[in-house]
């Protein structure tokens, strides 16, 4: 085992970055013509890298497995975007938000990358407000706020429930400027198999045409791996289908470390599952809980009677309800963070207060929000002695300006009038906190090859606060990498182009072509989903919100033999040379079978709970925080980087001890 060198630069650290890019190594322009980068994916991460790398003159070759980039799975973010401009005057500034950040992931982040973080976050919103970012705005004109979970400030802002989306249109009307100027080269309906390692530099791609199967050779002087998280290795999750771990696995198996895989975060306002013939889940915007209050019924035979469907709802009197976040964290009420919040509802359902018929979901009330607000309309508009209908006539239309796509969404899928009935929620997989390990420079242990957005481990710990992920993608797209690269593509600018007939190159795409043509070959009983559904059983039964040692040791050892089964009976029907979506299942699936043991093997090893990481062995059993996360610094106080031996099960650890120097270690509670 050795010790990972983050390349944190010295000094304080609300000085590092600026002095960091004052001392950093700068490609001239005439240069930058002659270098050319590779991005795997073109999420916000990956968009915004992609844009910011071709304005800034290098030659990019932007890929993804989706028809267009504005498909990528950023389009589904709804609540918001975090960051530090302090418009509501409330108490907010960078420090802030790194201490939130900081806590929010139960101090398992790393500080200086956290800190950066936080001084980028406002030059996010004055780049998308310049795209045309249809923020929502208050009355008097200027950009409005809202608060998510874990902090005390509204600084989260939004584009109604559809936030990701809104991003997305402006990162990818910036990269189709730089398509119709020739600097980025499209590939759409293309999937990244292998990275090819020259001099051990990461110099090229494997990839597959999705439509006609040809396998591809791509060079560059750099690679950027922008592909998202890996929720999907639960089967059952909030990611659209085709997310997938393959190109941060693929680069781990050539020698990028991975680092907290066991760090995943279920999101607490989910729809909850109805059947098992169901492909995904869908997230509810946690900006739901600004307004909506969570409750169950404070009497299980109320809950009974409810999971029977003798009871509703409505039915229930005030004072029979229990609000048990707002009981048990009464300074953050509604507004904990994810994971607390996901526990919490976990716990009331194992009890037996469950509110639907599988006893696993809780209700998200918003008639105390609709009458608030309509009692503060009819102020407004000078009526007097508004009556009850009235009021919530103009309450309704508030919450609808607020939330109005989010309770259409709802109400299709359910078929449930959620303005006259409390949503059901239910905590889901959402986001995973683990992936790539990379240094401050937001390169791997491979060099050449970076990785941002999702796909890296590096800034929210062992739990996201919400609004996060879209400060973080778009932060290393736009402002962190296009420094960070420049400074490593400094010394190619005689390199000259990187020739795709090498032997790396040549050996690389001969195992992928191996690989496809055993699977459009082996002949097997079973289809791909059913091991994915197989896999994500176990991994939710033994490695999802509640974990422990017998059930972690038992799902390393089925998630090996379910493997070994896969490869001995997996069947794919089809052929290569066409477009074959089994095929791609199937490729995805076999790196998920990996993944999963290695996941199941981290929690193993991290015998602590921390934020998203809940093991039943370490829990307070005493004094004001009983029954929840016991955090362990003095053991535990460092990334999981692994380092890939052949099996997932021979992974070698390598650990990056976590220094706070500037925020101090302390149990993090929000009661």
């Amino acid at each position: 085992m050795t010790t990972l060198n983050s390349r944190i630069p010295k000094g304080p650290i609300k000085d590092k970055w600026t002095t960091y890019k004052d001392k950093i190594d700068l490609v001239n322009p005439a240069n930058k013509r002659n270098i050319d980068i590779i991005v795997v994916g073109t999420g916000l991460a990956g968009g915004s890298a992609a844009a910011s790398l071709a304005e800034l003159g290098y030659n990019v070759k932007a890929f993804a497995y989706q028809d267009s980039p504005r498909r990528a799975h950023s389009i589904a973010a709804q609540g918001g975007i975090n960051a530090a401009k302090n418009y509501q005057g409330d108490g907010d500034s960078t420090y802030r938000l790194f201490y939130d950040t900081v806590k929010g992931g139960d101090y398992r982040s790393r500080e200086a990358n956290v800190h950066r973080l936080a001084e980028v976050s406002g030059n996010i919103i004055d780049q998308c407000v310049a795209q045309g970012v249809p923020f929502a705005r208050d009355y008097g004109g200027l950009l409005d706020n809202r608060s998510f979970g874990g902090v005390l400030v509204s600084r989260t802002f939004y584009a109604k429930g559809q936030t990701g989306q809104q991003l997305l249109l402006g990162a990818y009307s910036a990269m189709n400027r730089q398509i119709a100027r020739g600097k980025i080269e499209m590939y759409n309906r293309h999937e990244m198999l292998d990275v090819v390692l020259v001099d051990g530099k990461a110099r090229g791609i494997i990839a597959r045409n999705m439509i006609t199967g040809e396998i591809q050779r791509h060079s560059a002087h750099a690679v950027v791996i922008a592909s998202g998280g890996y929720g999907n290795v639960y089967f059952l999750s909030t990611n659209a289908m085709g997310s997938n771990v393959t190109a941060g696995w693929k680069i781990h198996k050539k020698g990028a470390f991975f680092a907290n895989p066991c760090y995943t975060q279920i999101h607490p306002t989910c729809i909850p599952r109805s059947g098992d013939y169901q492909s995904k889940l869908t997230l509810m915007s946690e900006s739901l809980r600004n307004d909506g209050r969570i409750w169950v019924p404070a009497k299980i035979e109320d809950a009974k009677a409810i999971q029977q469907g003798k009871l509703k709802p409505t039915e229930i009197a005030e004072a029979d309800r229990d609000y048990y976040l707002e009981r048990r964290y009464p300074a953050f009420g509604n507004l904990v963070p994810r994971d607390v919040a996901s526990r919490a509802a976990k716990e009331r359902c194992d009890a037996g207060y469950g509110v639907n018929a599988t006893g696993e979901a809780v209700y998200l009330d918003f008639a105390a929000a609709i009458d608030r607000y309509g009692k503060e309309q009819a102020k407004i508009h000078g009526i007097t002695n508004a009556s009850a209908d009235k009021i919530y006539e103009l309450g309704q239309a508030v919450v609808e300006a607020k939330y109005g796509n989010l309770f259409q969404m709802y109400e299709k899928i359910v078929d449930e009038n959620p303005y006259k009935t409390p949503m059901m929620i239910y905590p889901a997989t959402h986001y995973t906190m683990g992936g790539v390990w990379v240094d401050y420079n937001l390169m791997t242990t491979i060099p050449g090859c970076y990785c941002i957005g999702e796909a890296n481990f590096s800034d929210h710990g062992a739990n996201r606060l919400g609004a996060s992920a879209l400060m973080q993608g778009l932060a290393d797209g736009y402002f962190v990498l296009p420094y960070t690269i420049g400074d490593y593509l400094s010394d190619d600018i005689r390199t000259g182009k990187i020739p795709t007939d090498s032997p790396e190159f040549e050996e690389a795409e001969k195992s992928v072509t191996e690989l496809i043509n055993f699977f459009v070959s082996n002949k097997g009983k079973h289809s791909v989903d059913f091991y994915h559904k197989k896999l994500g059983k176990i991994m939710w039964d033994k490695v999802g919100m509640s974990r422990n040692e017998k059930g972690l040791k038992e799902a390393m050892a089925e998630i090996k033999a379910l493997r070994e089964d896969f490869w001995k009976n997996v069947n794919v029907p089809g052929a290569a040379n066409e477009m074959n979506t089994e095929l791609e299942k199937a490729v995805r699936v076999a790196d998920f079978l990996e993944l999963g043991e290695l996941f199941a093997k981290d929690a193993l090893d991290r015998n602590e709970s921390c934020g998203g990481h809940f093991r039943e062995e370490s829990v307070e059993l005493d004094g004001e925080q009983e029954g929840e996360a016991k955090r362990n610094d003095k053991d535990f106080a460092y990334v999981s980087a692994w380092e890939y031996k052949g099996e997932p099960g021979d992974a070698v650890l390598h650990k990056e001890e976590l220094e706070f120097n500037d925020i101090e270690l302390k149990q993090r509670s929000y009661k």
